[in-house]
């Protein structure tokens, strides 16, 4: 919350539960931001959310497509954050980092290799069942030294690369755009990194069926990778190099209690 808040920006969730399903909610998880019932969901309809494909008088009727929307003071939404399975989430974090570039205060293992220093970390530490969430390099190259953008042909591009797991999916990895940098040595122009950049790749885990043996175990997840890539200055270009990768995460339970009997939705029966 201090995060958003320090962005300029509020939290506020609209549900189309009702007040006394929301209030119960809260007070189970602590929430210490707004949370709406919009129980006839008329914010879900005017936001153009509503899940249509839920049929009037079902039980889960009025509900919309879960994801979270930017909006500014008048009420422009500035971005939007979805996905296309529903229980698929962004973590918060992930969102502040795409937003405005902030460092996640998680832990982060820092890296000195022979020709570049890296810090690499997650967007959180804390993950559940269908999060995503956002793997981070921050790279920094001595003075005159450069490596190759990923679309380079003929030399050996810089590779963030995720081992493959049923645990989770990747989403593919982000590179900022070079800079165009003529090798006099060759009399070519090529598109290079110089100056400090991130690479960033998002992660959804799994569902909970998937990670119950861990969520039963040890309760962690470890995310193993690798940073391929071969630096050269003005004169010579060294030998390639593979940096491992690996992130440690705390995984943590989807709470699945429900709320009591008497305020759970009802459906509505069927006019004759």
């Amino acid at each position: 919350m201090e995060d958003f808040r320090n962005k300029g920006l509020g939290v506020v969730v609209i549900t189309y539960d009702t007040v006394p399903i929301v209030a119960d909610f809260a007070k189970r998880q602590r929430i210490t931001f707004p949370i709406l019932a919009d129980s006839q969901s008329k914010s879900i309809r005017d936001f153009g959310v509503l899940n249509t494909a839920v049929p009037a008088g079902h039980l889960w009727s009025g509900v919309p497509y879960p994801g979270t929307f930017i909006v500014d003071a008048n009420g422009v939404v500035k971005s939007k954050y979805f996905e296309e399975r529903y229980q698929d989430r962004y973590a918060a974090p992930t969102i502040l980092l795409r937003e405005f570039g902030s460092v996640a205060g998680t832990r982060q293992s820092e890296v000195t290799a022979s020709h570049l220093q890296m810090k690499y970390y997650a967007s959180t530490d804390l993950v559940r069942p269908d999060l995503r969430f956002t793997l981070v390099a921050d790279i920094v190259l001595p003075a005159k030294m450069h490596v190759y953008t990923p679309e380079v042909k003929g030399y050996i591009p810089i590779q963030f690369k995720i081992e493959e797991s049923p645990n989770y999916t990747t989403r593919p990895a982000e590179y900022p755009k070079g800079e165009l940098l003529l090798l006099p040595a060759i009399n070519e122009i090529v598109s290079v990194y110089q100056r400090p950049f991130r690479i960033t790749q998002d992660v959804v885990l799994a569902a909970t069926n998937v990670l119950q043996p861990i969520l039963d175990g040890n309760k962690t997840l470890k995310i193993r990778g690798e940073l391929k890539y071969q630096a050269c200055d003005d004169r010579i270009c060294y030998l390639p190099e593979t940096i491992p990768l690996e992130w440690t995460f705390k995984m943590e339970a989807l709470d699945r209690s429900r709320v009591p009997e008497p305020i759970q939705h009802k459906p509505v029966p069927a006019s004759r």
